[in-house]
């Protein structure tokens, strides 16, 4: 097979494809995005046929991708770290009910929170929920674990989570695929009528069935032929790597490391891996992006005091990314920093694109508010956010998708008088529907304002599940029609834009303020598009 130059995420959407996937569910969180793109894009998957249309959240995605993975088929369910919190639910009883057809949750976590509001690591959810976890060191392991995770799932009768950070995610790498993709699934329902019903008599027999698999879980680590012991002369340090922590240590020793290095990609954590580094070695150092989840493992193992050096004892620091120069540090090797940025040389702050009805919502919503003083506005996830830096400072939260909306009902139920809920259209059916509905029952005093720019625009300009629907679903959520309205967001309807905010401030319940206009992104790309169209048929028309 020809070498395809692809990003870590592109590799995994490759060997999904390869894998014989029937569906791939996603809702856009970066780093996670191009997965589902890279599907959706792909001649091969439109052929097939594939599902890949996107989903209102990580929910459910998941659910969606479990319901696919009962009918006997192959999916692939994709999402940042913070979708996992929200895919919780179904993920942590998605190993209990087990799988039929063979089923991978790809996450992408966030160290250093490039796009984020945590660095949490998955792996915990992984271990949390007792599952299989695969963890590749480069995008050519991205593909081979996504294609044969599939198996892997099928076999032991287990979803598998597969976890890639950003700088995985978003780098490139030569990738041979397979010369043979596996088919696809036919359609086959569970043997075990009562194999996907979680009521209580049932749910206990399936938890001891999970627990049963774990000795082959872990079994299944001990023989993979993704981790491995590389031997090394010096065997007074014992070296763990974990995912593509192992690229930082190889970049240290380009002729060979010399101490032993045990490579750890796919969980659980093999117990007898582990020993047999540890009984070779004097000491351990362990290296992994992320939470020191390994680390505190091998405190488990080791009863007698053997000294395990990390995260936890300050080695490796436990906020950001790591890199070549710090894993140095941590082996005490002499290194040569690189220059310092010049104090000329500033960061840019991220900020909202120049023609961005964004604009207008804030510079209406900042008049209004500046009557009342500051602490009035929530925000939420999403370009908007950016109001909450200058000049706008048009936001005193910030903290979960659809939280901006239940906030603001948490604090008028306090007394707050006004509070402002300022969320985006994709973010509304992600998460903010069910603060709504809670927000009308109690007849909450609130100004939702929904900023409507036709798009999931911090991830790419992603058509949502709100598009062309937001009225009538507010409609249905109960909210009266008198106080639903839709102005375009532009800068000549701004008198009207403040007047409009200061009416339903004083309306004693939920009101929700509409200000449209599609995302100047997506705008050109799509006048791009027509163009482009236009020319081609006007060269079939010369021909």
């Amino acid at each position: 097979m020809t070498k395809k130059l692809l990003l870590g995420v592109e590799a995994i959407g490759q060997g999904a494809i390869d894998g014989g996937i029937s569906g791939v569910y996603a809702y856009p969180g970066t780093p996670s995005t191009e997965i589902t793109e890279y599907i959706q894009g792909n001649e091969v998957a439109i052929e097939r046929n594939i599902h890949k249309e996107w989903s209102a959240n990580e929910k459910t995605a998941y659910e969606s991708a479990l319901g696919m993975s009962y009918a006997g088929k192959r999916a692939l369910v994709c999402m940042k770290h913070v979708g996992l919190n929200v895919a919780a639910d179904p993920f942590m009883n998605s190993a209990m009910t087990g799988i039929n057809g063979g089923l991978i949750i790809a996450v992408a976590d966030d160290p250093s929170m490039h796009s984020s509001q945590n660095e949490q690591d998955s792996r915990f959810y992984g271990k949390f929920a007792m599952i299989p976890i695969l963890e590749p060191s480069n995008q050519q392991e991205a593909y081979e674990m996504t294609r044969n995770g599939f198996e892997l799932s099928e076999q032991l009768g287990t979803p598998v989570l597969l976890r890639i950070t950003t700088r995985l995610a978003h780098s490139r790498a030569g990738v041979i695929p397979a010369e043979n993709a596996s088919p696809e699934n036919k359609l086959k329902l569970p043997a075990d009528p009562l194999q996907f019903i979680l009521l209580p008599a049932f749910a206990r027999k399936r938890y001891q069935t999970l627990l049963d698999k774990q000795v082959k879980f872990e079994y299944a680590s001990e023989i993979s032929p993704f981790n491995s012991y590389i031997p090394g002369n010096d065997h007074s340090l014992g070296i763990i790597c974990c995912g593509i922590a192992l690229n930082y240590l190889q970049e240290n020793f380009p002729e060979g490391c010399p101490y032993p290095i045990l490579k750890i990609v796919q969980y659980p954590l093999s117990s007898k891996m582990v020993r047999m580094i540890e009984q070779q070695t004097d000491k351990l150092l362990v290296i992994e992006e992320g939470y020191p989840i390994v680390e505190e493992q091998l405190k488990g193992f080791f009863n007698y005091g053997k000294p395990v050096s990390g995260k936890l004892d300050g080695t490796l620091p436990r906020t950001g990314e790591l890199n070549p120069d710090i894993v140095a540090n941590a082996l005490q090797l002499h290194f040569q920093p690189g220059e310092a940025i010049p104090e000329l040389v500033a960061n840019r702050p991220p900020a909202l694109c120049k023609g961005c009805g964004h604009h207008d919502m804030f510079r209406a919503l900042d008049e209004v508010t500046a009557d009342y003083g500051d602490g009035h506005v929530f925000s939420d996830i999403g370009c908007y956010t950016l109001g909450v830096l200058p000049p706008y400072h048009s936001g005193n939260t910030c903290v979960d998708m659809g939280s901006s909306v239940t906030m603001a009902k948490g604090a008028a139920d306090a007394g707050l008088f006004p509070a402002v809920a300022v969320i985006g259209d994709s973010t509304f059916t992600h998460s903010g529907i069910t603060g709504l509905l809670d927000a009308v029952y109690e007849k909450s005093n609130i100004v939702i304002m929904i900023g409507d720019n036709e798009s999931t625009s911090m991830t790419g300009g992603q058509n949502s599940s709100a598009l062309g629907r937001i009225e009538s679903i507010c409609i249905g959520a109960g909210v009266s029609p008198q106080h639903i309205h839709v102005i375009e967001a532009l800068p000549k309807n701004h008198g009207d834009l403040v007047d409009l905010i200061r009416q339903e401030i004083q309306y004693k319940g939920v009101s929700v303020i509409i200000p449209r206009r599609e995302c100047i992104q997506k705008s050109a790309r799509r006048v791009s598009e027509s163009k482009r169209q236009k020319g081609g048929e006007c060269s079939l028309l010369k021909l």
